[in-house]
C-alpha cells in the first residue's frame, strides 16, 4: 500500500495592518472630488471652476447669519451674543494647557488655544477648554453644560449630539453651574488672519434645556456648523477623530 504524500502546509496568511481611519477617508474624499471634476469637465469650463473652488475652501462658503438664530434663542428664553474674534497679536496657537487666555466669552467661543484640537465626541468629564476652541476653530459647534446639571439633562444633550455628531462636540464646563450653553467660531477661510480678520464668536446660554431651547440649539448648529475659519471639512470631524500623533 502506497504511503500517503505529507502535505504542504498553507502558507501563513499576511498580516494586515490596521488602517488609518482618518487618511483613509481623506484619500476617498479626494478620490471623490477628483471624480467630480472629471465628470464636469465636459459640461463647461464654468461648472468645472465652480467645483474646483468649493473643494479649494473646503467648508461652506457663505457667511451664516445671526437673524434666526437670535429669534430662537430668545423665544427660548436663553441669551444670545456674537462677538468680534479676541486674538492678541494675531497668535491663535499657545502651547499651555494651563494658562488663563484672554477669551471674550463664557465659555470660549474664539481665541487663542492650544495647537492640537480634543478627540471629536461627547464627554461627561470636562475637556481642557484650550483644546476645545481648537474644534470650534476647525467649525465644530459645542454642548457645553455647569457641573449641577442633572443626568437626565446631559443624557438629552447626548441625544441632541448623537442625531448629527460630525462636526459637534460636547463637554461639561463647571463654570455653568446649572446652565447649558452651546458656542461656535464662524469666518471666511479666505481671509483668515489677514489684516486683522480672525472671524466671529458666537455663544447662546440657557437656564435649562426644555424642548424649545432644544429647536433653538439645532438652529444654531445648523446655522454654524462648518462655517468655522479654519475651512476645515466636516467629514475631517467624525466623532473619534483627532490630531496628529507624531
Amino acid at each position: 500500500m502506497a504511503g500517503k504524500k505529507p502535505k504542504t502546509p498553507p502558507p501563513p496568511r499576511r498580516v494586515q495592518a490596521p488602517a488609518q481611519r482618518k487618511d483613509t477617508r481623506r484619500r476617498s474624499s479626494a478620490d471623490r472630488e477628483r471624480m467630480t471634476l472629471y465628470v464636469l469637465a465636459g459640461s463647461g469650463v464654468v461648472a468645472l471652476i465652480a467645483v474646483v473652488g468649493f473643494i479649494a475652501l473646503g467648508n461652506k462658503s457663505s457667511t451664516p447669519s445671526d437673524t434666526k438664530v437670535a429669534a430662537a434663542m430668545t423665544s427660548a428664553g436663553c441669551t444670545f451674543k456674537t462677538v468680534k474674534a479676541y486674538v492678541p497679536g494675531g497668535i491663535t496657537h499657545v502651547v499651555s494647557l494651563t494658562k488663563k487666555f484672554p477669551w471674550n466669552t463664557t465659555p470660549p467661543s474664539n481665541g487663542q488655544h492650544y495647537p492640537y484640537w480634543a478627540v471629536w465626541g461627547f464627554y461627561t468629564t470636562p475637556i481642557n477648554p484650550r483644546r476645545v476652541v481648537h474644534n470650534e476653530e476647525h467649525g465644530g459647534v459645542i454642548l457645553w453644560w455647569g457641573t449641577k446639571v442633572p443626568s437626565s439633562t446631559v443624557a438629552k444633550l447626548d441625544a441632541l449630539y448623537n442625531e448629527e455628531p460630525d462636526g459637534v462636540f460636547g463637554t461639561p464646563f463647571p463654570e455653568l453651574g446649572s446652565k447649558v450653553a452651546i458656542t461656535a467660531w464662524t469666518g471666511n477661510p479666505a481671509t483668515y488672519h489677514r489684516n486683522g480678520d480672525f472671524g466671529k464668536g458666537h455663544i447662546a446660554i440657557c437656564p435649562t434645556f426644555t424642548p424649545q431651547v432644544e429647536k433653538a440649539f439645532v438652529t444654531f448648529r445648523d446655522t454654524y456648523r462648518g462655517h468655522g475659519p479654519e475651512g476645515i471639512p466636516l467629514a475631517d470631524d467624525e466623532p473619534g477623530d483627532g490630531p496628529p500623533t507624531s
